[in-house]
């Protein structure tokens, strides 16, 4: 067990969860997706995002849909078994991947030790997983059910036989079908982190397809969260939920204990259920107070390519944790995975991204509590798109880190 209410200020700690994974990380390479949507027989109008995917065909439809749009997303796949055929095809790395366990490789860059809450694990993990990571895990054994990430940059062009494909914009996909996150069992030890943690992270559910699980799981954090610190936060990190209704389900059970409320620009979307122009200060305000109709929390933070704003009456607190999570994403953005504190630092003397400025001071005149950053305009050859929002999370809680130790 890790330890228990009323240890000295100094001890306090991060705790992640709720699921970590293994990813395999495509290298992108057009000539490749061209030959296998030849050999596929793939025609640009049966290009769909919604499709189940049951075969690397299907795959690989859903992929060049989300290219051609230049959006991200998380998808469910059949099996593990046509993510590795799919990924044999390609250069590809292995990485670590999930919320929280990329916030807590972000905050190992930055010198700060974390609890990491994992689901599952091989030896991948205990071979990846920094030693200033603490893991508490309810796996039993060794599994290892990959996600495939795609990553595309802008301009990535396809040719198909009925036309051509071209990226509008860099993003990432990921394609997964992993049952010890969809199970999401929580360890016997996480009420006893939590009595000494200054924050908690709060993420994964989006896997999970049994509704009665999820109800389970649900009550195994309602009795863990009151070991909690009167003065810890609690941040919950949306994600694109496989059973969409299920969101619904974690928000009715968890809202009132979360502190900080985070999404990306595609879940922004997905809840107002149109496009939002995020460059346009009218469709963006709009798009807030829907959403933060939505989800009353005390700081509703949404965290896009152009600019990161929270809405709520708790936001002003927020602002140094949101100059710290634009900063961190976009050093990851810049220069990849392993980056040093001073790299991250670097970043704060880097051009802002114009609009965004403009984007966020408008904001913060048409809603009297929203707190914004612009994010960085960034000239990067190769850049890396793939775990932006699980950084972004990992700067966030770097501030409460500090803030925590100082209590």
């Amino acid at each position: 067990m890790i330890g228990e209410a009323g240890v000295a200020a100094r001890d306090r700690q991060l705790v992640l969860g709720l699921g970590g994974t293994v990813d395999f990380e495509l290298r992108w390479d057009s000539a490749v997706v061209e030959r296998l949507a030849r050999e596929l027989r793939v025609r640009r109008h049966e290009l769909t995002p919604s499709a189940p995917i049951t075969d690397e065909r299907s795959l690989l439809v859903t992929i060049l849909a989300f290219v051609a749009a230049g959006t991200g997303a998380e998808r469910f796949v059949a099996s593990s078994e046509i993510l590795e055929r799919f990924a044999g095809h390609f250069a590809y790395d292995v990485t670590l991947g999930g919320t929280g366990v990329r916030a807590g490789l972000v905050l190992d860059s930055l010198g700060i030790p974390s609890v990491q809450h994992l689901v599952s694990i091989d030896d991948n993990v205990r071979r990846l997983l920094p030693s200033t990571i603490t893991v508490l895990s309810s796996a039993t054994h060794d599994t290892l059910d990959p996600h495939l990430i795609v990553q595309y940059p802008v301009g990535a062009t396809v040719r198909l036989v009925d036309g051509d494909i071209v990226s509008p914009a860099a993003n990432r996909l990921i394609f997964a079908n992993d049952p010890p996150n969809r199970e999401m069992v929580i360890a016997e030890g996480l009420a006893d982190a939590l009595a000494t943690a200054s924050a908690f992270l709060i993420s994964g559910f989006n896997t999970m397809q049994d509704h009665s699980l999820l109800e389970a799981r649900l009550d195994d954090i309602a009795r863990a969260l009151p070991r909690l610190p009167a003065d810890a936060l609690v941040y919950y990190e949306d994600a694109g939920f496989y059973t969409r209704a299920f969101a619904e389900t974690v928000r009715g059970r968890l809202l009132p204990s979360i502190h900080v409320y985070g999404m990306n620009e595609d879940e922004l979307q997905e809840y107002v259920g149109h496009p939002v122009n995020l460059l346009d200060a009218a469709d963006v305000t709009r798009a807030l107070e829907e959403v933060q109709r939505i989800i009353p929390v005390p700081a509703l933070v949404v965290h896009t390519r152009y600019w990161a704003i929270a809405v709520g009456p708790q936001s002003a607190r927020h602002r140094e944790a949101l100059e710290s999570a634009v900063r961190v994403a976009a050093t990851r953005y810049r220069v990849g995975d392993g980056f040093t504190p001073e790299e991250a630092a670097a970043t704060a003397s880097m051009p802002q991204h114009s609009g965004g400025a403009q984007l966020v001071a408008e904001v913060e005149k048409s809603i009297t509590d929203a707190v914004g950053v612009p994010a960085f305009s960034l000239d990067v050859a190769h850049p890396t798109t793939i775990g932006l929002g699980d950084s972004f999370v990992g700067g966030f809680l770097a501030v409460h880190a500090v803030e925590g130790a100082r209590r």
